[in-house]
């Protein structure tokens, strides 16, 4: 979405709408006075007013304004071009505000929520949550004296989600304690970053971060992680843009400043109401020149792929893992009547060699990829690397991600890894950072199965050891010292990233121009040395 385009006043279409109808309803009344428009828009609009008449005069019930406008008519509206347009009350355009400003109305805390129990996982630094001493482990019994084990998921979900806008007072066991104690809290707006993963293998000196989205402080959080990370002493960076949505282009362009040469083509945007702009690199305090690969899959959409393809296309990082959504569209948010809002698709993307990534969707106006607005069928990086256009990006080297059985897929629905966690961490007070999970964590955690009444398959036991340990580790260290610590075991374990960093010795080779002429990218890295791919099954 871009929400850079958002600042020019834009006049109320709601009212716009509602007034045209007016005038249309009164010139129909008028009729066998003075001949009706006979523009598109207009006659729409009188057979809008005309059927909306007929409903407040003779419907079985009252008819609500807001839900047959809203709800409804708007909707419906929309419904009909793209799965992108939408309309936003007034809840959903404050939200949509936060979003773009980083943050959320709350109490800063990330829980764990399951049927009847309610953990905290982690606490913003500054936040209400943080002043008032929650942390890793805590479990919430009550809200508003509201027992959480009487209430079903729904309506735990619910009471969370209420209690969120407005003070509340909540009981809290704290690890190791026998008595819960009371803690009121009022909610604040609290920022929410984009950059939720960063540290360092330390093995390599390559550093990991992971883009959640991008809003008005992703850039500097961004420059900020890799200072800290160790700036210019780094070999490498994985950057991870794997179900990271998109958000503001502006962000996304400022984040391939801090990777890219001033002066380069980041994307163009053409609409059919817009004015062709195009975005370039800036000048920027930090340029960090190492080497990069980039991990993207299925829901690396919209802005993150802008980054992606401008990084691809300048031969800057090797692109890795699953190709991506294929969001190529631009969206503008006007701000209408009544604190409500419409996002509206005006306009297309094209990356700097001039592909549009945007795949088809069949039934809406987006059903083809209209070459028409191409200058070539042809595109290529840099170095002259084919790349292909109109259905998301295909990633240079493929990786695809380890498939999980039913077995574990079900103990992970049930929050049954973190529900054990807690209980091994009440009988184990002296887990430090160096825990493993060994047969003996195993074996209790098998015990924990059978006394859940959970069948442990013996097939699947054997199977997924690898990842039951890394689970268990994950969980116990997210309870322990928050979801930074377990995060970085997750993401240090995960199939993905460990055959990613492979790739760093062969980057050179990948970026490569083509081989041999007429070669199409893709077959060319199949041809690559084993070592040199990951472009294999597991």
């Amino acid at each position: 979405m871009d929400h850079g385009q958002n600042a020019r006043a834009k006049r109320p279409i709601l009212q716009a709408f509602l007034l045209a109808g007016l005038v249309g309803a009164l010139a129909f009344s008028l009729a066998a006075q003075t001949s009706p428009p006979t523009d598109a828009g207009t006659q729409g609009a009188l057979k809008f007013a005309r059927i909306y008449g007929l409903l407040q005069e003779n419907y079985a019930d009252r008819i609500n304004p807001d839900h047959a406008i809203f709800d409804g008519a708007i909707r419906g509206m929309l419904s009909q071009l793209d799965p992108f347009s939408a309309f936003f009350d007034r809840q959903q355009f404050e939200l949509l505000q936060q979003q773009t400003r980083g943050e959320a109305l709350g109490f800063g805390s990330i829980l764990y929520v399951q049927p009847g129990k309610v953990l905290v996982l982690q606490t913003a630094q500054g936040s209400p949550s943080w002043r008032a001493g929650l942390g890793p482990g805590d479990q919430i019994l009550k809200v508003n004296g509201e027992r959480v084990d009487s209430l079903d998921f729904q309506a735990l979900i619910r009471l969370l989600s209420q209690a969120r806008s407005h003070p509340a007072r909540l009981e809290v066991l704290h690890p190791g304690k026998l008595v819960p104690q009371d803690v009121d809290l009022t909610p604040v707006e609290v920022t929410m970053p984009t950059v939720d993963n960063a540290f360092v293998f330390p093995s390599r000196q390559i550093a990991y971060i992971h883009l959640s989205g991008f809003d008005k402080k992703t850039v500097e959080e961004v420059e900020d992680a890799m200072e800290r990370l160790g700036g210019p002493k780094l070999k490498g960076l994985l950057l991870d843009l794997r179900n990271n949505h998109g958000g503001l282009v502006d962000s996304a362009v400022g984040v391939a400043s801090l990777f890219l040469k001033p002066g380069s083509s980041v994307l163009t945007i053409r609409g059919r109401a817009e004015p062709e702009k195009r975005y370039q690199t800036i000048a920027m305090k930090d340029y960090f020149n190492l080497p990069m690969v980039v991990l993207v899959n299925g829901e690396t959409a919209s802005a993150a792929e802008v980054l992606s393809a401008a990084l691809e296309e300048h031969d800057r990082a090797v692109l890795a893992g699953e190709p991506t959504f294929g969001k190529g569209v631009v969206e503008s948010i006007f701000p209408l009547s009544d604190k409500t809002g419409l996002a509206l698709l005006v306009a297309q993307y094209f990356t700097p060699s001039g592909r549009s990534i945007q795949r088809p969707i069949p039934g809406t106006a987006l059903a083809t990829n209209d070459p028409g607005l191409t200058k070539t069928s042809h595109f290529h990086t840099d170095d002259g690397r084919p790349v292909a256009a109109g259905g998301g990006i295909t990633p240079d080297v493929v990786i695809p991600p380890h498939q999980l059985d039913p077995w574990v897929e079900f103990l992970n629905q049930g929050g049954r890894f973190t529900d054990f966690a807690s209980q091994y961490l009440t009988y184990h007070n002296n887990v430090g950072k160096s825990f493993e999970v060994n047969s003996r964590v195993l074996s209790d955690f098998h015990n924990f199965l059978i006394d859940q009444g959970i069948r442990v398959p013996l097939e699947y036991w054997a199977m997924d050891q690898d990842y039951i340990k890394l689970r268990i580790k994950t969980e116990v260290f997210n309870l322990l010292y928050g979801l930074a610590a377990g995060n970085q075991v997750q993401t240090e374990g995960d199939p993905q990233v460990q055959k990613a960093l492979t790739l760093f010795p062969s980057i050179p080779e990948i970026l490569k121009g083509p081989h041999t002429p007429g070669a199409t990218h893709a077959s060319r890295v199949a041809r690559l040395p084993r070592s040199h791919t990951s472009n294999q099954k597991g």
